[in-house]
């Protein structure tokens, strides 16, 4: 059984608070008093802090002290993500600026009219990069699990207002792929992670830092049913108000049989996925024990 079960945590008074200092002071001001919560969340969710220092200490090869600050800075930049969120898709001013890898390739994915399929992972900030997809002057379709607590979900939609994405919502009755379908055959992008998933779905063992680790099938399995391109995306913070988005080649040979097909992608993926996570490893959040699932 993996140890990710869809659940997000926070409390809706936490946002408020957070909200509230973004509205009346700016992001400076936030971002101090997320240095205090990060700070709370090294000492006292012992959970995450251990699985998350196992992951610097073990993966990454971090000295004891170096791994406990990069737990420190992986939860301030895991709260960064959340309040730029809420900064990008409300319109509170603000002065962030963003860099653009692999656009064109995802604009000749529009102009080709096959519709397709964007791939990401819970490192980086997805909504950003769901919201900056905008850009392509197409339709954008986001799947995810229904995972946050309903007051959470109700406050963050009073803050940042409509979605200028559809949201199709992951449920037991396998409602979702009716949805998938829908948007592909009507040309439009699909957007998803391809890096968590819940007990019963398909998986694959995929080398991981040098390690076997599990990953969904359903996205790559999507993909070689529908025979649409593929590309991994990401958007990574470089700078306080600087983000860097990124765009893979365009997976689309789908000549070869189904199953070599499949397995390439989330080969690919997963390789995608480590270089990123390598190259930022404090925008790593998954905390859970990723390789024991």
């Amino acid at each position: 059984m993996p140890s990710w079960e869809g659940k997000s945590k926070g409390t809706t008074l936490g946002y408020r608070i957070f909200v509230s200092v973004l509205r009346n002071f700016g992001v400076g001001p936030a971002y101090l008093l997320l240095r205090f919560v990060s700070l709370y969340f090294l000492l006292f969710s012992w959970n995450s802090t251990t699985i998350a220092f196992g992951f610097y200490r073990t993966r990454l090869k971090y000295s004891f002290l170096r791994s406990i600050m990069a737990v420190y800075q992986n939860y301030f930049q895991f709260g960064q993500s959340i309040i730029d969120k809420f900064v990008v898709m409300s319109g509170i001013p603000n002065s962030f600026t963003f860099d653009f890898d692999g656009e064109e390739r995802l604009r000749a994915m529009v102009r080709a009219g096959k519709g397709g399929m964007l791939l990401s992972a819970h490192i980086g900030n997805w909504e950003i990069a769901g919201h900056l997809l905008k850009r392509l002057d197409t339709a954008i379709n986001i799947v995810l699990f229904d995972g946050e607590h309903e007051s959470i979900k109700q406050y963050t939609h009073s803050v940042t207002g409509e979605r200028s994405v559809k949201i199709i919502v992951i449920k037991n009755d396998l409602s979702h792929i009716y949805a998938i379908n829908d948007a592909l055959q009507n040309n439009e992008l699909v957007c998803m992670h391809a890096d968590r998933f819940l007990e019963g779905n398909k998986t694959m063992d995929v080398s991981f830092f040098g390690e076997k680790a599990k990953f969904p099938m359903g996205p790559f399995i999507i993909a070689t049913r529908f025979k649409v391109p593929v590309a991994y995306v990401f958007a990574m913070k470089e700078t306080n108000l600087h983000y860097h988005f990124f765009a893979s080649e365009i997976q689309d040979n789908f000549g070869a049989a189904k199953n070599e097909v499949m397995t390439k992608m989330l080969q690919d993926f997963a390789a995608e996925m480590e270089k990123k996570v390598r190259t930022y490893p404090l925008q790593w959040y998954n905390f859970y024990k990723f390789w024991q699932q």
